[in-house]
This record gives C-alpha cells, structure tokens and sequence, in this order.
C-alpha cells in the first residue's frame, strides 16, 4: 500500500509553496544566495535590512526545507557560510518571473538584466574561488 502525503492545508502546489516561502523575508534571502552573499552578516547587510531573530528563522526553516545548507568556516564562535542546493536554485525561474513582473508593473525596480549581470558576476568570481 502505497504512503500518501500529509499536508497542512490541502495537496495544492502553491498552498504548500507558500506554506515555505510565503512571506516577506525569504525569498529575499534566497535572492541574497543568488547574488553570492553566503554568511549571516552578509545578509543582515541587505537594503531590507531583515530583524536577526526572522534571519534566523528563515535560515532554518530554508534547510529543513532542503532550500540551502551551510558548512562552517569557524569553529569558535562557530559561523556558518550558506549555500543553495539544488532544489534552490531551482527557484531561479520563480526570482526571473517576479522581476519581470515587477518591472513591468511596479516603475523604476532594478532592470533583469542588471540583476542577471550581478548573478553572473557572482558565478564568474565562485568559479575562480573554486
């Protein structure tokens, strides 16, 4: 007999998306990822300015999704550099859609291509980091 799923709300795709990045902080950070920042005060700096007890949160709730995982890079205190997982960067076409959007309706945001140039930056300089 095969297991069925136990969902929150109800089998909808979009409810259950939602249920992990529906609100107003996590997609910024996965935004954040996609631009290269990787550690938390990486983060907090970001225009948003996000509260660091919803970072926190949101980091968590992003890996227990599978969304990102982290490594550390120090042992005392011990800090954490973040990174997407596949099932993050998957997101990509989810973060084009809504600049393009928001281009087009919301007047004066920052351009695709100028947010693809800064992704592409950022890949180039992971690539020589490598």
């Amino acid at each position: 007999m095969k297991n069925k799923t136990e969902f929150k709300r109800s089998a909808c795709a979009i409810a259950n998306t939602l249920d992990i990045l529906g609100d107003k902080w996590t997609l910024l950070v996965v935004r954040d990822l996609y631009l290269g920042k990787k550690t938390y005060s990486e983060f907090q700096n970001s225009p948003e300015k996000i509260p660091t007890n919803i970072l926190a949160e949101r980091l968590k709730r992003l890996e227990s999704a599978g969304i990102i995982s982290k490594q550390s890079y120090q042992p005392r205190p011990i800090r954490y550099a973040y990174q997407l997982t596949q099932k993050g960067e998957a997101l990509e076409a989810v973060l084009k859609e809504m600049v393009i959007w928001g281009n087009k309706f919301i007047p004066d945001t920052i351009s695709l291509e100028r947010v693809e140039k800064l992704v592409d930056r950022q890949k180039r300089k992971k690539l020589l980091s490598d």
